[in-house]
């Protein structure tokens, strides 16, 4: 199989890039019914973007796993910086899109940043 190697504009930067953190998870169906089924995901956040005095967000974007005929996606931005020790998590919750008649509510916490430092 032959690539296409194809060269991408260079982008310029106003801010400095400062982190990303790594999210996986899954979202369940908490339907009992014979439907009830859960999907898995794994994505990487935006580069941070200050609010306030000292805090920042991320932008979030990802879609599940393929399952049963159909994924969700889901665009959206988390909680500020959650302190732990030298590091840091965010939170987030939010409903995914709504794909074959139904959605799925999630809550997790990304995984810390800078974690091989």
């Amino acid at each position: 199989m032959k690539y296409i190697k194809i060269k991408l504009p260079e982008k310029s930067f106003t801010m400095s890039q400062s982190h990303v953190h790594e999210i996986q998870g899954s979202v369940k169906f908490d339907d009992l019914s014979s439907s009830s089924h859960n999907h898995r995901f794994v994505t990487i956040t935006e580069e941070a973007t200050p609010v306030g005095l000292n805090d920042h967000v991320h932008e979030v974007v990802f879609r599940t796993d393929f399952i049963n005929g159909h994924y969700h996606e889901y665009h959206g931005r988390t909680f500020g910086a959650i302190p732990v020790g030298d590091r840091h998590v965010h939170f987030l919750e939010g409903v995914t899109s709504t794909n074959n008649n139904h959605n799925h509510k999630f809550r997790f916490v990304t995984l810390i940043d800078n974690s091989i430092e």
